[in-house]
C-alpha cells in the first residue's frame, strides 16, 4: 500500500468512497489529494489503482471492494470492468440508485454553479432494466481491425463482440465479426422503422443511404451523419415533454434553436397551425439538407442555416423559444439574445448538468425564473442524463 503523499500512475491506495461527481466518478481523498474513482459507490471502502495524475487531482479505478454498498450489483457486461470499455459508468449500480445519483448530480451542479436549489422530477424510460436501448454508435477500430469502444480517458480501443445497452439489431449484425481496414470510425444507426445503416465517413457500407424515423404520425427521412437521439424512446418522450412545457396555441411564433433535422419543429408546427410559424436554426450541413427536404411542403416553417446568435438577432415577435444545444450549452451570448426577444416561455433541453446550471444562472440574472425541471433517464448505465427545463418571465413586484 502506498504511503507517500505524491501519487503515481499504477499506485494502489485504500480509500473511503465519498459523494458522486459529475462525469461518472465518485470522490475520495488520499493524504489531502482528491481522487476521482470509477467502479465504486458512495460509502464503500476500496482499493483504488491510480490511472492518471495531475497537480491537483488523480483518477483511479476501484479494483477491490473491501466494504460493499447495498446498491452494488454484478455488471451484466464482461467489458464493464476496470481497464475495460468506457461506454458504461454504472453497470455495477442498481437502477434505482443510478437515478438517485443522477438527481444528486443535478442538485449539486445547480447549487455549486448556479447557486440555485432545484427539486427535479425523475422520469423513467422503458426498458426499465436499462439494457437494449441505444440505437446509435460510433465505433472505433482497433489495431486488429475490430470494432470497439475506448477505455476511459484514453485512445485505447477495447474490442467487443456485443454491447449490453445496444438494441438487438446491432448485436445481431455482423459488425463485430468484420475486419475493418483503416482507422476511420464505423457509424451504426438503427431506425425506429427497423432499418440498419452502417457507414464510414460520408460513405454507406450497408443499408439504405437515408433511414426513416417515425415519431407518432411524423416521418423523418435522415442521413446517418445527422444527429438523432440515441435512446429508442427519446424522440417521442422529449417531443411530448417539450410540447407540454411550451403550452403553445394556434398562431404562436416559435424559435427552435439547434434544431437538427427538425425533431421538435414538426410537432411544434402542427401545434401553432397555419397562422403560426416556426423558425428553425441549425448549423450542420447534413441536418440542414435533411430538414430542407422534410419541411419542403410546410408553409409555416422557415429553416435558417447558421449560428444561433446571428440568426436569432434577425427575428422578432417571438412567443416561445425551444433550445437543445450541444453538451457545451448555449452560453451567455446566446442567452442574452434569447432574453432580448422577451419570449413568454423558454424550454431548454440539456444533456449536461454543468452547462445547464450555468445557463440557468444567466437566465435567472436576466429576468427569467426556472418554473419546472424534469430529468429523463435516457442514458441508463452511463452517467449521462437529459433534462427538460422551463423558464418564464419573473413577475414584476
Amino acid at each position: 500500500m502506498v504511503m507517500d503523499k505524491s501519487l503515481k500512475i499504477g499506485d494502489q491506495i485504500e480509500v473511503e468512497i465519498g459523494p458522486i461527481a459529475n462525469g461518472g466518478h465518485f470522490i475520495s481523498r488520499h493524504n489531502g489529494q482528491v481522487v476521482f474513482v470509477r467502479h465504486a459507490i458512495t460509502g464503500e471502502k476500496a482499493i483504488v489503482k491510480i490511472t492518471s495524475v495531475s497537480s491537483k487531482l488523480a483518477h483511479g479505478d476501484a479494483v477491490e471492494i473491501l466494504s460493499e454498498s447495498t446498491d452494488r450489483i454484478k455488471p451484466i457486461c464482461n467489458y464493464a470492468i476496470p481497464g475495460g470499455c468506457g461506454g458504461c459508468d454504472f453497470q455495477h449500480i442498481n437502477m434505482s440508485a443510478q437515478q438517485k445519483f443522477k438527481l444528486e448530480v443535478i442538485r449539486d451542479q445547480f447549487m455549486r454553479i448556479a447557486r440555485m436549489e432545484v427539486d427535479p422530477e425523475m422520469v423513467s424510460v422503458e426498458p426499465k432494466n436499462g439494457l437494449g436501448w441505444r440505437t446509435r454508435f460510433n465505433f472505433a477500430i482497433s489495431e486488429n481491425g475490430k470494432a470497439g469502444l475506448y477505455a476511459p480517458k484514453t485512445k485505447k480501443v477495447v474490442e467487443i463482440d456485443r454491447c449490453a445497452i445496444a438494441v438487438k439489431e446491432i448485436n445481431e449484425s455482423s459488425l463485430f465479426n468484420e475486419e475493418w481496414g483503416g482507422t476511420d470510425r464505423v457509424r451504426v444507426s438503427v431506425s425506429s422503422s427497423n432499418q440498419v445503416n452502417i457507414s464510414r465517413g460520408k460513405m454507406t457500407v450497408s443499408g439504405p443511404k437515408k433511414i426513416r424515423e417515425l415519431v407518432d404520425k411524423n416521418v423523418y427521412d435522415i442521413s446517418p451523419q445527422s444527429f438523432w437521439q440515441s435512446h429508442k424512446e427519446a424522440p417521442k418522450i422529449l417531443s411530448d415533454l417539450a410540447i407540454s412545457f411550451m403550452k403553445l396555441k394556434q398562431g404562436d411564433v416559435v424559435c427552435d434553436l439547434y434544431g437538427g433535422v427538425g425533431l421538435f419543429t414538426m410537432p411544434v408546427a402542427d401545434k401553432v397551425g397555419s397562422k403560426g410559424h416556426v423558425h428553425m436554426i441549425e448549423l450542420s450541413n447534413h441536418a440542414i439538407r435533411d430538414a430542407s427536404k422534410i419541411f419542403k411542403k410546410y408553409k409555416n416553417v422557415t429553416i435558417h442555416k447558421g449560428l444561433v446568435d446571428k440568426k436569432l438577432s434577425q427575428l422578432n415577435n417571438i412567443d416561445a423559444i425551444l433550445l437543445d444545444p450541444p453538451r457545451t450549452g448555449a452560453g451567455k451570448s446566446t442567452i442574452d439574445k434569447i432574453v432580448s426577444k422577451s419570449p413568454k416561455r423558454i424550454v431548454y433541453i440539456s444533456c449536461d448538468p454543468a452547462s445547464l446550471a450555468r445557463d440557468s444562472r444567466f437566465l435567472e440574472n436576466s429576468g427569467y425564473s426556472l418554473d419546472k425541471i424534469n430529468v429523463i433517464d435516457l442514458f441508463p448505465m452511463t452517467h449521462h442524463v437529459e433534462s427538460v427545463v422551463r423558464f418564464v418571465p419573473k413577475k414584476k413586484s
